[in-house]
């Protein structure tokens, strides 16, 4: 099972249906008094899904990761998860946050343009789609790149750029948990859309190796509650939830996105295996990332304290995919390594 080039032609307006259903859901605790349990799970359930059928596309993605790309990714995960955790025990908190909310809104910019550029283009023209700008090539330092940069953009990019420009300074300018989720989102979308992870034993390793980084970071030391508290940037999704006695401000429910992008790129590599093969595996890696999700709001709240998600998405999916090729004895076909 590979991730190889899908005869499938992509749509034009990818799931429209399933993009609308992600916006009101997303837009719908500002309005409505929604349980948050509910919404992480209806929201990364969601966003899984639009960011998988996004991934399939006619051409395969230019860079896939390797097996020992996947080896070191804890490793180098645990370092910046670590060195986070210092610098903000180091560093006054309120100026880490500022830089990091600076960095994640222009990273943002980019996501949401990204994101929202399929269905600019839709209501253009095609007149106005061909509209474009090309800037005179530039020099930059040799170790960014040894050859000069050209920068294009389309009308429709413009549009998408100015649109998400406007949003992102809201978010920097006032860091609402509703700006905040919409960044997170598009984060997750396109890093489900364009990350590949080459081969399904490759998504097994990457898999595995972060269910032991989960537990030990959650489970065996206070970093990663920590980080996740302290880091005021579109890392995590905020869900709002009702008022305790005596409380002023809005508590919220919080899902990393790693919890949504990491078990989300494997889903979505089964989609494109299947659409390759005409199989129906997506349904059952699907299907287990939602009971694992599920799971871990179950365990959350009977414990009352923070839960590793991938403890229980990791092998909810991995059980759900494995197990379906054992039953139709396709089991070699995956490729588990050795």
């Amino acid at each position: 099972m590979s991730d190889s080039p899908t005869p499938a032609k992509a749509e034009q307006l990818p799931c429209p249906l399933s993009h609308l259903l992600l916006a009101l859901i997303a837009v719908a605790p500002a309005v409505i008094t929604v349980p948050a349990n509910l919404n992480i799970v209806l929201t990364a359930a969601i966003a899984v899904w639009v960011g998988s059928k996004r991934s399939v596309k006619d051409t395969p993605p230019e860079e896939s990761m390797t097996r020992t790309d996947a080896l070191k990714f804890p490793l180098v995960g645990s370092a910046v998860l670590f060195g986070l955790f210092i610098t903000f025990k180091i560093l006054p908190k309120h100026l880490v946050n500022l830089v990091l909310a600076g960095y994640f809104a222009l990273l943002g910019v980019l996501a949401l343009t990204a994101t929202l550029l399929p269905f600019i283009e839709h209501i253009c023209s095609a007149r106005i789609k061909k509209l474009s700008y090309a800037a005179p090539k530039f020099s930059v330092p040799s170790w960014l790149s040894k050859e000069p940069l050209e920068i294009s953009v389309t009308a429709p990019e413009f549009a998408g750029a100015l649109l998400s420009l406007l949003f992102c300074i809201w978010y920097f300018a006032e860091k609402h948990w509703l700006a905040n989720n919409v960044l997170g989102l598009a984060f997750s979308v396109q890093g489900i859309e364009h990350l590949s992870l080459g081969a399904v034993s490759t998504g097994v390793i990457l898999l595995s190796g972060l269910f032991f980084y989960d537990i030990f970071w959650v489970f065996c030391t206070p970093v990663m509650v920590s980080v996740a508290k302290s880091f005021d940037a579109p890392i995590k999704l905020l869900f709002p939830r009702a008022l305790e006695e005596g409380s002023k401000s809005t508590p919220f429910s919080m899902l990393g996105l790693g919890d949504i992008v990491i078990p989300g790129i494997f889903v979505a590599l089964v989609l494109r295996y299947d659409v390759l093969h005409n199989a129906k595996y997506f349904r059952s890696a699907y299907s287990g990332y939602v009971i694992g999700l599920g799971t871990t709001i179950v365990v959350m709240n009977v414990f009352e304290a923070a839960q590793p998600a991938l403890l229980y998405i990791v092998p909810a999916v991995l059980a759900a995919v494995l197990g379906h090729a054992a039953l139709n004895k396709e089991f070699n076909e995956v490729r588990l390594p050795c």
